[in-house]
């Protein structure tokens, strides 16, 4: 299990980030580090995220990286929040994090290379000006919106046959509900929830997935 450092209040790394990142760890580690000590003065994360950076954050997001494949945009990547994190994770697959401030892009591409991670490019721009068509394999986000005001930005990215692989919280369910109209609209299908890590994490990872159509 994970704790709290008393001298740091940052938590320490759970055993189970092994699991997810295999010989990429040390990279996920550094990520880590990077997010602990700048994170708050750049205003990416808040101080009462420290004690639960690794468990809250970066395992929830790193335990949805087997479910993708191909070329996926992260839509407000924010801090690397999946993006940065399954760009880590996943090497093989190409990762387009799609931000509009200027100061999280500055981030964005200040880890990325620090990193190396040639499998990423960031974009500054808003997901409803994105201007290269459905050509995404899927597309994700986190803790961006409902996802009735999610679909219409997201969609648009995606491929025929492409997913929205959304990460949720506990009202993903009443979420499709609140969404049906734009669901519809969109042609979305096998829309469902599911959960990741149920094995391993004391939460696991609730996503929102659906396929486009």
């Amino acid at each position: 299990m994970a704790d709290v450092s008393r001298e740091t209040s940052v938590e320490v790394e759970p055993d189970v980030a092994a699991h997810f990142f295999g010989e990429r760890l040390p990279l996920a580690r550094r990520f880590a580090a990077s997010l602990a000590a700048h994170g708050e003065e750049r205003g990416l994360i808040g101080p009462l995220e420290l004690p639960r950076l690794w468990s809250r954050h970066i395992i929830n997001c790193a335990a949805v990286a087997p479910l993708f494949s191909g070329r996926v945009g992260d839509v407000g990547s924010g801090a690397g929040l999946p993006g940065l994190v399954l760009a880590i994770a996943r090497p093989d697959v190409e990762w387009v994090l799609i931000e509009t401030m200027e100061r999280r892009v500055a981030w964005l591409t200040e880890q990325a290379a620090d990193l190396e991670l040639d499998n990423v490019e960031v974009l500054r721009t808003r997901a409803e000006e994105w201007n290269r068509g459905p050509s995404l394999d899927a597309v994700t986000a986190r803790a961006v919106s409902a996802l009735r005001t999610l679909i219409p930005i997201t969609a648009p990215l995606v491929r025929d046959g492409g997913e929205l692989i959304l990460l949720k919280g506990a009202n993903a369910a009443s979420e499709i509900d609140a969404a049906e109209k734009q669901i519809r609209r969109f042609r979305l299908s096998h829309v469902r929830v599911e959960t990741v890590g149920d094995s391993l994490l004391p939460e696991p990872t609730r996503i929102l997935r659906a396929t486009v159509r």
